[in-house]
């Protein structure tokens, strides 16, 4: 499978079965343009329909910063309708990464500003230099969180502390964003990515159709009503019984060997 190449994202496969996903505008702190919205959604679509050997994805900023939100020298001057136009395909791109099938790390090396911290909030978990910032800026740009930053953090954090950094505005530390449930570890900097790359490996060598009907489980059982979430865990599990890799699985297990999952 062919991914890119792309104007705005570096794609390389850097570990078996482990994609890592670079955002490419440097110069600009990893600003979102039009550009990259476009380049994000194809890539999350290519993805979502045909993940071949991609078992794991790794998203990180290049250069200082993982992503410092919408180009606002781009925004600049631009009329309501091209900035509602954009803002569109924002919004494609991100639900396109919430609903990917194989999981996805933030590996947050730097600011995570505005719609940065909203893209890595649509991640499955992430990881943060310990030198990292972040923020949702946009009640004092005269706009709001409008990439499920208003929905994901309170549900990460909860509702009162999510409304006290949205309504302020004001950044956080990468060790409040760790204390309070929005990253789930902190490294130096210098350690972030080869400790992201040990996690994502370690997910990549499990049963590939066991990880994505658990990441659908948990994701859309969150949002049922528990009993309700019970079944629909047991339906994802059923779903696994009859497949290769489950009789791999236990046929490793009692001949004392690491299995070789096919996907299949």
């Amino acid at each position: 499978m062919s991914l890119g190449p792309y104007q705005t994202l570096l794609v390389e496969m850097v570990a078996p079965h482990v994609l890592k996903v670079t955002l490419n505008r440097p110069e600009v702190r990893n600003a979102m343009n039009t550009q990259m919205g476009h380049d994000m959604l194809d890539l999350w679509t290519r993805l979502t329909a045909d993940a071949g050997e991609v078992r794991c994805v790794v998203v990180t900023g290049a250069g200082q910063a993982f992503c410092s939100g919408g180009d606002l020298k781009q925004r600049d001057g631009m009329t309501t309708e091209a900035w509602r136009l954009q803002h569109e395909l924002f919004e494609r791109a991100l639900w396109t990464l919430i609903d990917l099938p194989v999981p996805v790390i933030a590996a947050i090396n730097g600011h995570a500003f505005a719609g940065g911290l909203e893209f890595a909030l649509m991640c499955d978990f992430m990881y943060a230099s310990e030198d990292a910032r972040f923020a949702l800026t946009e009640a004092s740009r005269g706009i709001m969180p409008g990439g499920g930053g208003t929905q994901n953090l309170p549900r990460a954090i909860g509702e009162r502390r999510a409304k006290e950094i949205i309504l302020t505005a004001r950044p956080f530390s990468a060790q409040e964003a760790f204390e309070w449930g929005v990253v789930n570890r902190l490294y130096e900097p210098a350690e972030l990515l080869p400790r992201v790359m040990e996690t994502a490996e370690a997910i990549a060598a499990n049963a590939p159709l066991s990880v994505r009907q658990i990441k659908k489980s948990i994701r859309y059982g969150m949002q049922m009503e528990l009993r309700t979430a019970y079944r629909f865990e047991i339906e994802a599990y059923n779903h696994l019984i009859g497949t290769e890799d489950r009789l791999e699985g236990i046929r490793a297990f009692n001949e004392k060997r690491p299995p070789k999952f096919a996907g299949r």
